[in-house]
């Protein structure tokens, strides 16, 4: 499935900043005329430690990114499809840890996490070990590495969680083959979280 690189433009925005995420909404409306989708997709963790440890100001820069960036763009974008009668679609990027507390030293992400899930009356969409730039400098691990850990830890073998995969899932969420669908929580992990205990 492809929108066509006519139908693309890129704005940038730091979701910690409110006032950036307002200028957005509005330039992609004065761009393309309307707002049809919203996938809240910024994210950041902080560096493994234990919770005695926890430097709070890498908890601060994880909330104000994850939590908070997340209800700015979700009140800006759905204010804007609101204001123009839009019946839009709002996908906001989890995690497995969103149902699962998997990583007792990533204590903020892990919470902030939750915190998407919790409140958000949205669809969330929550993979599993993806070998990201992110997670590679999180996990002090290579992407291959990353791979091999978190595909040994699914139920479904043979596949590695690629960002396609989740791409895939979010245009589902995004297209009209989902109308119905409001307030669930997509996990995309290889069936991880239906066998692990809590």
């Amino acid at each position: 499935m492809s929108i066509g690189v006519d139908q693309v433009s890129f704005h940038h925005c730091d979701v910690r900043d409110e006032k950036q995420v307002e200028e957005t909404v509005t330039y992609t409306i004065e761009k393309h005329g309307h707002l049809d989708i919203l996938v809240s997709n910024a994210g950041t963790a902080e560096k493994p430690s234990s919770i005695l440890e926890l430097d709070m100001s890498n908890v601060d820069n994880v909330f104000s990114t994850n939590v908070r960036g997340v209800l700015a763009t979700i009140k800006h974008a759905g204010g804007a499809m609101v204001k123009q009668e839009i019946r839009g679609s709002i996908i906001c990027m989890g995690s497995t840890t969103s149902v699962l507390s998997l990583y007792t030293s990533l204590a903020a992400y892990t919470s902030s996490k939750h915190a998407v899930l919790g409140d958000v009356r949205v669809n969330c969409v929550s993979p599993h070990g993806l070998a990201t730039p992110l997670a590679c400098r999180s996990l002090y691990m290579e992407e291959s590495e990353i791979e091999e850990f978190f595909s040994s830890k699914a139920s479904l073998k043979g596949v590695v969680l690629k960002a396609s995969h989740i791409a895939e899932a979010v245009m589902f969420l995004a297209s009209d083959e989902s109308v119905y669908i409001s307030g669930q929580n997509l996990i995309i992990d290889g069936g991880f979280t239906a066998v692990k205990s809590l």
